[in-house]
């Protein structure tokens, strides 16, 4: 923040003596935190010399700053020290001369505002956030399809060994745990469908439940999350400790393109290799359901098999493997955004990893909901 929008104080030993340094606006509303420490300071070490409060840091002074620096200069002088001011203008000289004549202080804890006034100001706040941010991510989302057309018409300036080692990174070292997870939740949801529809006597409409809604849904959305969480967060991660280290200023100065080097690889490789993901998930999500129906309806695979091609047809597949690169290009978008808004500081690291992995999921939801919307309108 700039002085005019704080207060600070200073205090050491210096040649002159004690000398106590105020910068900064020293007014009612900034001056509250500094009440504590002046009515600590105790030069013990400078007894019998002078001190010195020094003025020229000032950028305002109102009443209640004068206040303070008149019950520090007395405060001093019952320590035992001769007292001047150095800096103080006409018009600071003028509010201490006023200080001087009050016998109270200043009532420095301003009145809480009503609940409702500070819920207005976190609502009012949270709005503009969300509105910096979607119109962020709307100037990110054209500087990038800018990108990807010049990309398109010089492909020469696509960087394939950036390309191939990102989606060996966010497709192929990400299959064991999308495998693991949504062959377990088809087995959950089969056994957990087989349940309900035994009460009712349909337990023979299990294997149409568990192929519409991994194909349809669970398969994209619960691979996108798993992606999300994990080649997003590792994106905003990346680019963002290169952003710390200043290597991407560096790469300006060098006059190569961040979005060239760091952003397009990134956003192709996980639209590559999302669809293939989801492929996987419905594969194995189909499996671990096949399994629970085996053992719990004793229905053996051929049958399974038999029953899963009466409820779903080409576009119960499709719908889900159409979703994929639109959600795969949001969770890039938005993790190379995040890595990019890192400042210099570990902690903006973690704050915007965390930042990026909370937008992708909901983005992936939202983005999910939508499309089955519009899917069931269309008759799909």
């Amino acid at each position: 923040m700039s002085a005019t929008t704080t207060a600070t104080l200073e205090t050491e030993e210096a040649e002159v003596g004690f000398l106590v340094r105020a910068k900064g606006a020293w007014t009612v509303r900034l001056v509250r935190d500094l009440d504590g420490p002046l009515r600590e300071i105790s030069p013990k070490r400078a007894r019998g010399r002078d001190a010195v409060i020094d003025l020229t840091g000032l950028t305002r002074l109102d009443t209640a700053g004068a206040w303070l620096l008149h019950r520090t200069s007395e405060q001093l002088r019952v320590a035992g020290l001769r007292v001047s001011y150095r800096g103080e203008t006409a018009e600071i000289r003028t509010l201490l001369d006023v200080a001087e004549g009050y016998r109270f202080g200043f009532n420095l804890r301003l009145p809480r505002p009503p609940a409702y006034i500070q819920l207005a100001d976190r609502v009012g706040a949270t709005l503009i956030s969300v509105a910096n941010e979607v119109r962020g991510l709307l100037g990110f989302f054209g500087l990038l399809l800018e990108v990807l057309w010049r990309t398109i018409k010089h492909p020469s300036r696509l960087r394939v060994v950036p390309l191939v080692h990102h989606m060996e990174r966010a497709g192929l070292d990400a299959l064991p745990i999308v495998c693991l997870m949504t062959f377990l939740i088809g087995g959950v949801l089969a056994q957990q469908g087989a349940v309900q529809l035994q009460k009712f006597g349909a337990e023979v409409f299990t294997v149409n439940m568990v192929a519409i809604t991994f194909l349809r849904e669970i398969g994209i959305l619960l691979t996108a999350i798993i992606v999300a969480g994990r080649s997003g967060s590792a994106f905003t991660a990346e680019i963002g400790s290169m952003k710390m280290r200043e290597e991407v200023d560096a790469m300006r100065t060098l006059g190569l393109d961040p979005m060239d080097m760091l952003v397009v690889p990134r956003v192709l490789a996980l639209v590559i290799m999302l669809p293939l993901l989801t492929f996987v998930a419905d594969i194995m999500g189909l499996v671990g359901g096949a399994l629970m129906v085996w053992q719990m309806l004793d229905t053996s695979p051929g049958v399974f098999i038999v029953r899963l091609s009466e409820a779903a047809d080409f576009w119960t597949f499709g719908v889900g493997i159409l979703k994929a690169p639109l959600m795969a290009l949001v969770i890039a978008m938005i993790g190379c955004y995040a890595g990019m808004r890192v400042t210099g500081s570990a902690e903006s690291v973690g704050v915007q990893t965390t930042r990026s992995v909370v937008q992708s999921i909901f983005m992936v939801i939202v983005l999910d909901a939508l499309f089955a919307v519009f899917f069931t309108a269309i008759g799909i």
